[in-house]
């Protein structure tokens, strides 16, 4: 594409090895596109089911054996033959009792029953079984214990066969299946214990800059508080990867050279924060120019217009913007569905929910209305009657701190722009 041809001055060390820049304005979806497409799916990995809870299934899951393994009362009750039931009320013997985990060699005769706990297996010739809350115990009759039925019941009644769930062969799961605390309920039932799976991604956070503060002590002339990588971290575990934390990097372009390399050679990904805008010249830009393959786009998207996308020896570099609120936005609608992509989840975007524009509601940044053509802007929301949503300006107009997104209520989860 010629707006992505290398565009520094001849003989400019950023010309080399790579170092991209898109210079027209281009859409979110196509930003979106070129990010995912490079970010290919983790290769899969056997492991143990209790290791995998969070990680996406990359092969189905096929049971191997019955579950439940043999016939067995869902409910607390008497074990019965139907046919003694044609008439209620009806008095049996009761000749003994199974709990669950327990079970009888007694063949039941005309005329008898077991009382039954749930789960416990069916005794032979009984064919159903009758709720606890349809009978009652008349204690020793004649030194044999009785019971009075109330309730007729049909063969297979209050019986869940052997194979009701699973029967060997059939699939439990199928690729694509994300790990929750159900899925693991059921494999474990069905005995499932090795699957194979995407492994959460490893990412490496870092961000650079000698102004920048991370310990608790007065600031001295030039310095801020180091805020995004925090964020970014809770950010990125929440996502479900593994975050290694590199801290700040100061402004030395050999020392950030050498520890984005040694990232590239431990992790799945790198994301790092600040030095992405078409103006600057950062210590970030530099480095990637000469050991990335980047592109440097400028997105028609506000917040979080300037991005940066690459590669390092194949490793994916997401470069966010250093503003807090731009870096979130760049986050969720950049690296976030990328790294789920790469961890083999189907659903890469959060949900997204239809929003009507608030009558009095302004570009925070140009002051336009919603429905102008002009690049879009964040807005805070809330509920609005039919299940609804109305966008409404944010009683913060900065976007220095990430108050108007923390304090958004219910919470931004998912952005909408107009273009």
């Amino acid at each position: 594409r010629p707006d992505m041809a290398p565009v520094w001055p001849a003989g400019d060390a950023r010309a080399t090895r790579g170092y991209r820049r898109v210079m027209a304005m281009i859409p979110l979806p196509e930003a979106q596109a070129l990010v995912i497409e490079g970010c290919p799916v983790l290769e899969p990995r056997q492991v143990d089911f209790t290791e995998s809870s969070g990680l996406v299934i990359a092969e189905e899951v096929v049971g191997t054996e019955l579950v439940p393994p043999l016939d067995n009362t869902a409910v607390d009750g008497y074990a019965v033959r139907s046919v003694d039931l044609a008439q209620v009320p009806v008095e049996l013997t009761v000749v003994g009792e199974i709990a669950a985990g327990a079970s009888s060699d007694h063949v039941l005769s005309a005329g008898e029953t077991i009382r039954i706990m749930t789960g416990a297996p069916i005794p032979s010739g009984c064919d159903a079984v009758v709720m606890v809350e349809d009978s009652e115990r008349l204690g020793l009759v004649d030194g044999v214990e009785r019971v009075r039925l109330t309730a007729s019941v049909e063969a297979g009644a209050a019986i869940r066969p052997a194979g009701d769930d699973v029967r060997p062969g059939d699939v439990l799961f199928g690729a694509g299946t994300s790990v929750t605390p159900a899925v693991l309920g059921v494999l474990a039932g069905a005995n499932c214990r090795r699957l194979s799976v995407h492994p959460a991604a490893r990412v490496a956070v870092l961000c650079t800059g000698d102004e920048l503060v991370d310990e608790d002590r007065p600031l001295r002339p030039g310095e801020v508080r180091e805020s995004n990588r925090r964020m970014v971290v809770g950010l990125v575990e929440e996502t479900g990867c593994r975050v290694t934390d590199l801290g700040i990097v100061r402004d030395d372009e050999a020392e950030l050279e050498r520890v984005l390399m040694a990232a590239a050679a431990d992790h799945d990904a790198i994301v790092t924060t600040g030095g992405v805008s078409m103006g600057d010249y950062d210590v970030v830009k530099a480095v990637l120019g000469r050991i990335a393959d980047m592109t440097w786009m400028q997105v028609a998207i506000k917040p979080a217009k300037p991005f940066a996308f690459g590669h390092i020896s194949g490793v994916p570099v997401f470069g966010l913007p250093g503003n807090p609120v731009s870096s979130l936005v760049s986050y969720e609608m950049f690296a976030r569905p990328a790294l789920r992509r790469m961890m083999g989840h189907r659903r890469l975007a959060r949900p997204s929910v239809v929003a009507a524009a608030d009558p009095m509601a302004r570009c925070i940044s140009c002051g336009s209305r919603p429905s102008s053509p002009m690049t879009g802007a964040v807005m805070s929301f809330r509920c609005a009657p039919r299940g609804a949503i109305n966008w409404r300006p944010p009683r913060w107009r900065t976007r220095s701190l990430s108050f108007p997104t923390v304090m958004a209520s219910p919470p931004v989860t998912r952005w909408r722009y107009c273009f």
